[in-house]
């Protein structure tokens, strides 16, 4: 016959068990960086990259409405505040150019102090933003643009790891040298 501290131990094994199969089942996983998903978390990720764009393109369409300047859209998804941008030359890959670039948010607040520099980078080799490459492909030098550009062509779900948190659109001033 087993006495009372055995079957107290018995069932608080088989309750605890009971507990972390439970626990088990509701804890979702993360891959490492580089691993892989499953279908429903690719799934699930798109769906959210697409609902984030859609929200970000209904906003900035909305503070467009409020401004004095026009912004025409782009075919990369941004925009920008000339309207015959696409009309000039497209710069070929391994051309060279200098350009700057402020970042601001929707409020008009400039992220960095210091624009972003960069002089003689060959195009093809871009370590940049693609709506600031694609810009920069038909600005005419000395000239400046706004482009209003959502999260997805900035920093992403990440961010920049500094003073641009995940998921924002930016604002950014450039300008070839």
């Amino acid at each position: 016959m087993l006495n009372f501290a055995e079957v107290f131990m018995k069932r608080l094994i088989i309750i605890s068990s009971m507990c972390l199969v439970a626990c088990a089942q509701k804890t979702q996983s993360h891959p490492p960086v580089g691993g892989f998903l499953s279908e429903k978390d690719l799934n699930t990720s798109k769906n959210r990259a697409k609902n984030l764009n859609d929200t970000e393109r209904i906003q900035i369409q909305d503070w467009i409405a409020n401004q004095d300047e026009p912004f025409f859209p782009m075919s990369l998804n941004y925009w920008v505040n000339l309207s015959d941008l696409q009309n000039h030359p497209k710069r070929p890959d391994n051309s060279l150019i200098s350009y700057e670039y402020n970042l601001y948010d929707f409020d008009g607040v400039k992220l960095y102090d210091a624009p972003n520099k960069n002089i003689n980078v060959q195009f093809g080799k871009f370590k940049e933003l693609k709506a600031v490459e694609d810009a920069l492909r038909y600005l005419p030098e000395q000239k400046e643009a706004t482009l209003l550009v959502p999260s997805v062509l900035g920093f992403g779900t990440y961010g920049d790891n500094d003073r641009i948190p995940n998921d924002m659109p930016l604002i950014i001033k450039i300008k070839v040298l």
